[in-house]
């Protein structure tokens, strides 16, 4: 006799979380094969459903990037995407900024009881229809339970591996004075989505998470344009904070014009409303390259090649700088510095 023929099956219309489905028992097994295999068997190619407590996979030639990290964005759906979707893009990009191609995911889920196990479903297809358009498969992953009150709603972390080409070498250390940087398109979209849905906040035009896995637009550049040193994806912190990680490892300063950079309509009023610095927003689906200044034409006409770089732009420089000051030409003519994002102006936006 099987398991499903005397074990009912999940409520996933109406049922939550239970301290029981965190126990390791029936119940544990029942809500990782029925909702999380049945989700992810396509991305992975059925290794998950082995029941293991790992995944063997073949070794991949070449070096080997690993990123990791943690999503708890609040609200977990909102415009333009969910923590689902988060989840894949967020590590599939960290592991893509190291020039790597992603390959496989890991994912734990720590789940509050009480959770809708309809909100569980759709945050999970969206995490399984995420990695299927990257081409990633979701190998292996775990499930906690926490006590009501404990948690909030659910947490997700993922681990992502990659490989990285031989010969390819790209870092935040890599910048140099006379180098050309580069955006891959408008900025703070995701930050403010995210500020908008929490707060209830009504704009005349919905502003939308820009979302997505950049390894297709990260390949896309590096086959063309082999000599680029540095890629980063702005997020937390946003462009402001990214560029002072990327002047402190290279021990340089930059210099970045306010006009070239673009900042959505909607962003910008938004913005401007709440007293915040569109610079200092996070983003999910954009990303900061630099590259030698001969290079600098040729791999932005490459970068706007691609959906996700239409609006790409040479947005400044860097420059020789014993203080490693991110300094900015400012529309008026003048220059003022662009420190380090100081405390939190938008929390939990992934």
């Amino acid at each position: 006799m099987t398991r499903k023929s005397y074990v009912r099956p999940l409520d996933l219309k109406h049922g939550r979380i239970d301290m029981n489905h965190g126990a390791g028992g029936r119940a544990a097994a029942q809500l990782v094969e029925e909702l999380f295999i049945a989700a992810f068997a396509e991305a992975d190619a059925g290794r998950t459903a082995r029941g293991d407590d790992g995944a063997v996979l073949p070794a991949p030639g070449g070096r080997l990037v690993m990123a990791t990290d943690a999503h708890v964005v609040s609200p977990l759906f909102f415009p333009g995407g969910d923590i689902g979707c988060l989840a894949v893009h967020g590590t599939v990009n960290d592991v893509a900024m190291m020039g790597a191609v992603p390959l496989y995911l890991s994912a734990s889920f720590i789940l509050e009881e009480g959770f809708p196990l309809a909100d569980l479903k759709r945050i999970v297809r969206s995490m399984a229809h995420a990695a299927r358009e990257a081409g990633v498969a979701i190998v292996t992953g775990d499930t906690k339970v926490v006590e009501q009150g404990k948690g909030d709603g659910v947490f997700i972390s993922t681990t992502g591996v990659g490989v990285l080409p031989p010969g390819r070498d790209l870092g935040g250390a890599r910048a140099r004075p006379g180098d050309a940087v580069l955006l891959s398109g408008p900025i703070g979209s995701h930050g403010m989505a995210i500020l908008s849905q929490r707060e209830s906040l009504g704009f005349e035009h919905e502003i939308v998470s820009d979302t997505a896995a950049l390894h297709g637009l990260v390949a896309h550049m590096l086959q063309r344009v082999p000599g680029v040193r540095v890629l980063r994806d702005p997020t937390r912190g946003g462009l402001g904070t990214t560029l002072n990680e990327i002047a402190v490892q290279s021990g340089v300063g930059m210099l970045i014009d306010e006009a070239a950079i673009a900042v959505p309509p909607q962003v910008e009023a938004a913005c401007e409303l709440l007293g915040l610095d569109p610079l200092y927003i996070a983003n999910e689906g954009k990303l900061v390259a630099i590259c030698p200044r001969e290079d600098a034409l040729e791999l932005l006409a490459v970068m706007r090649e691609h959906p996700l770089a239409r609006e790409a732009s040479l947005i400044g420089e860097v420059i020789e700088d014993p203080h490693h000051f991110v300094q900015m030409r400012t529309r008026l003519g003048g220059r003022r510095v662009v420190d380090w994002l100081s405390g939190e102006p938008l929390p939990r936006i992934c």
